[in-house]
């Protein structure tokens, strides 16, 4: 009895979650890999002798799709732009706010992360009224300094900076107390002797305080990165990917061919284009945390 319970005792609390995690997601997963080297759409699920294995045809087609090239490139627009807002922001926001011991910095640690776990949605809809070119509140205080209209959705360029500053609104808040929680395990002693060299806040920053967040800069990176590659609700609600797909990522993409037109084996395909290259990227990012460790 002894024996059993030392070595199968682990495996026997983890099996709830493993057993959950093959129903749900690995063979889920492997289903959708089998339907992306078909034709299957929904004359497929009325009659499955209308599925037909095709191969690679499905990803050949993806990848010459040009709505697929321009949801690629807007999706690297966002990651590109958004990632190194959201880290900037968050830990810009976790610096000010770690300095501060009274309640009204409590408060304010609640503020900014109430947007991390509102419902996106109704946060969504609040901000499409922001944005409206008619009587949205952002063109009325701009109007105020005699500037604007903005067409903060019609045009394809602004339409792209005004879903960013949506997502970075909303991701601030859970990045931010990642950050705190990381400059709460910094030594104080660290800026104390820091501070008898005669080194300057900026100089405790650069040599203490962003070398000690290195693994929570790293960690938020990779979450960050993989957010928005993965970019679904803004566009969806907000743009429907619109003006001109100007706004269509490239999970916006794959939820149209395949719950909007029945493209189940091309959107299969997709998903899994994606989901290759976010194990690149995250790949890549843990290579160069490696060598940095290493140094």
């Amino acid at each position: 009895m002894k024996g059993f319970t030392s070595k199968k005792a682990p495996y026997l609390f983890i099996a709830p979650t493993l057993i959950l995690l093959t129903l749900f997601s690995l063979i889920p997963i492997l289903i959708a890999l089998v339907i992306s080297f078909t034709n299957m759409d929904l004359a497929g699920l009325a009659d499955y002798s209308n599925i037909k294995f095709i191969g690679l045809q499905n990803y050949k087609d993806v990848l010459s799709d040009p709505i697929f090239k321009k949801a690629i490139f807007n999706t690297l627009f966002y990651v590109v732009i958004g990632v190194p807002l959201v880290i900037l922001c968050s830990l810009s926001v976790a610096m000010l706010i770690n300095f501060g011991t009274s309640r009204i910095f409590k408060v304010f640690r609640v503020i900014y992360y109430l947007p991390s776990v509102t419902n996106v949605v109704a946060v969504a809809v609040v901000w499409f009224y922001l944005y409206n070119p008619t009587f949205g509140l952002l063109n009325y205080l701009l109007k105020l300094v005699h500037l604007g209209p903005v067409p903060w959705l019609t045009n394809p360029i602004v339409a792209k900076i005004s879903l960013i500053l949506l997502a970075l609104w909303r991701a601030i808040g859970l990045n931010m107390i990642i950050f705190i929680a990381g400059l709460q395990g910094i030594p104080k002693s660290y800026y104390e002797a820091a501070q008898l060299d005669g080194a300057t806040r900026l100089q405790q920053m650069r040599y203490i305080t962003i070398p000690m967040l290195r693994f929570a800069i790293f960690f938020v990176s990779i979450t960050t990165m993989i957010g928005w590659l993965q970019f679904f609700e803004e566009p969806f609600i907000m743009t429907q990917g619109g003006p001109l797909d100007s706004t269509t990522s490239v999970a916006l993409f794959i939820y149209r061919n395949g719950f909007q037109f029945s493209h189940f084996g091309y959107a299969a395909a997709g998903s899994f284009i994606l989901f290759f290259a976010i194990i690149l990227v995250t790949l890549v990012q843990f290579r160069f945390q490696n060598k940095d460790t290493d140094l």
